[in-house]
């Protein structure tokens, strides 16, 4: 969305290569650049199976195709979409293109998929639909994915399907940043009780070692979490590096992103370095980012995928202040265009960049703005580091993930009796 140790315990299994969290996990512990390369190489989950079956795959002749219902908070249509809906619907994508048949059902707005998507209300009223609608329409499915986005549908308490609990990340302290004191204490409830104990026989899906250990510190037993890691789409033509200093940071502006420390850091930056700092992405900080906003800063609010590859490729590099994040999509993004990163040792930044190799992790403000001024005028360890930043990110395929999320719904359903449950 970093935490794994050497020794994984056999009864630990993972999807499309990366590791799950050693015993005993509480709070996650970085390991280095050599031990991230091997996590990079697909494994397939093991699926159980009957004494003499041969494994099929959806789509495989002879399979009738599975219907898969994805819940989930959002679709990718929806301003505030990040990158929990990139996840989903590539992986609804994928399992539309090898046969099954799949729906993701979400509040709106929506937009027209390869998949179907059905609405289920607005962005609090579906929490109560949800489940109107899933016994109207979809109680036949073969497999429920609940994308428990902080607040839970509590999708096992109405359907007695065959399910998948997919967490892209653990809310942890941002329920602080977005409500009040008491509703920050019933969010962080929900999240770290109701929902694992709501979840209990499920497996639980993630993409980053990081909320792999978060998941066990709530108390989600190890030997049922999974997980796969995010792919990349490889860009258009390179376009050229920008010949004066231009950094960037790229992505939804809301508080927990904590652009604004990045603009406090730009003003002692910018005497040192020079040059331009861009700031895309949309999102309900942005009036009181553009009233920070000083000397030196570009605002461009949100920006078609043609813009975002441009800017992507003409940074110097990627700056991303986040507090946490499930796995950092943009990092990658940015990566495989050869531009490095400079974030904080936090979860999930710590799982898309090598520390030292793909760019550089920082623990304070200080060492943030340090980092950024000798990486901003050292030109060959820049360039060391995005040349090692895209030969990573070319081994991330989404291909990958959604073979991995194949086989987690395989022993999702074998689980559950094949067929599942009924209601």
């Amino acid at each position: 969305m970093n935490h794994e140790s050497r020794s994984q315990p056999a009864s630990t299994a993972t999807a499309a290569g990366f590791p799950a969290p050693a015993s005993g996990v509480g709070a996650p512990v970085r390991p280095s650049g050599e031990e991230l390369r091997p996590a990079l190489q697909p494994r397939a989950v093991p699926v159980p199976q009957a004494a003499g079956q041969v494994p099929a795959t959806a789509g495989a002749p002879g399979r009738d195709a599975r219907r898969i219902l994805f819940v989930a908070w959002r679709d990718l249509a929806n301003p505030r979409a990040g990158g929990s809906e990139v996840l989903v619907d590539r992986l609804a994508e994928g399992m539309q293109a090898r046969g099954d048949r799949v729906t993701l059902l979400c509040g709106g707005p929506t937009a027209a998929r390869p998949y179907r998507v059905i609405g289920s209300g607005g962005t609090y009223t579906q929490f109560l639909r949800a489940p109107l609608v899933y016994h109207r329409r979809l109680r036949d499915c073969d497999l429920v994915v609940e994308v428990c986005n902080g607040m839970p549908f509590f999708a096992p308490l109405w359907s007695r399907r065959p399910m998948i609990c997919l967490v892209n990340h653990v809310h942890t302290d941002l329920w602080a940043l977005r409500l009040p004191r008491p509703l920050a204490a019933v969010g962080r409830f929900t999240e770290s009780a109701l929902m694992p104990w709501a979840h209990r026989r499920n497996l639980f899906l993630t993409v980053s070692s990081s909320t792999a250990a978060a998941l066990v510190a709530i108390g989600v037993s190890q030997d049922r979490i999974r997980q796969i890691c995010n792919g990349v789409v490889h860009p258009d033509p390179p376009a050229p590096r920008s010949a004066e200093p231009m950094f960037l940071a790229l992505g939804r502006l809301a508080e927990y992103k904590r652009i604004d420390l990045l603009l406090r850091l730009w003003e002692r930056v910018r005497h040192v370095v020079g040059g331009r700092l861009v700031i895309a992405g949309g999102g309900p900080d942005r009036a009181r980012i553009e009233a920070l906003a000083g000397p030196g800063v570009v605002i461009a609010g949100r920006v078609s995928e043609q813009e975002k590859h441009r800017l992507l490729c003409s940074a110097w590099m990627l700056l991303h202040p986040a507090l946490i994040e499930g796995w950092g999509i943009v990092i990658a993004e940015a990566a495989i265009r050869g531009t490095p990163t400079i974030g904080f040792d936090v979860p999930g930044v710590r799982d898309s960049v090598v520390d030292g190799e793909t760019g550089l992790l920082v623990r304070s403000e200080g060492q943030f703005a340090s980092a950024w001024a000798s990486l901003a005028l050292d030109h060959r360890t820049r360039e060391a580091l995005g040349r090692a930043a895209r030969e990573r990110a070319l081994r991330l395929h989404w291909s990958a993930a959604v073979e991995g999320f194949a086989s987690v719904a395989d022993e999702a359903i074998a689980r559950a009796g094949g067929a599942g449950r009924q209601g």
